[in-house]
């Protein structure tokens, strides 16, 4: 993993919008062109309805076209890791295969990275409609 998408989700992260949990994540991910795109949470009145910082970078990323992800990192602010939220996983999930790896940040750098398998095991993808 380069420095480039630790960056990314760290800048993203200070943007959130998260005046309800007080609890700001950032994501990054990184397309199969090898550009990274990031997101933060952002949270509304209608708690909790709001966008996890993972779909918010997945958003971008499909905005600028890419369609597959090789590559995530998911930064909170807590000391305990912050993994993707079961929706999230399913959402890379759509994008990502298996072996995609997920990297889990916290202020002193990545803490564990585990596979997208590990998280979703047994997942249900765009290849179970095939």
């Amino acid at each position: 993993m380069s420095d480039d998408l630790l960056q990314a989700a760290h800048a993203a992260r200070n943007r959130a919008h998260a005046p309800y949990s007080n609890f700001k994540v950032g994501a990054a991910v990184r397309g199969a062109s090898g550009r990274v795109y990031g997101g933060c949470n952002v949270e509304n009145a209608a708690y909790p309805e709001g966008i996890c910082a993972e779909a918010s970078a997945i958003g971008a990323m499909v905005l600028a076209g890419e369609s597959k992800i090789v590559e995530v990192l998911v930064v909170g602010i807590s000391e305990a890791p912050v993994t993707p939220c079961g929706g999230c996983r399913q959402k890379i999930r759509e994008f990502a295969a298996p072996d995609t790896p997920i990297h889990v940040a916290g202020a002193d750098g990545v803490q564990m990275t585990l596979t997208l398998e590990a998280l979703l095991p047994q997942s249900f993808g765009p290849d179970n409609l095939s």
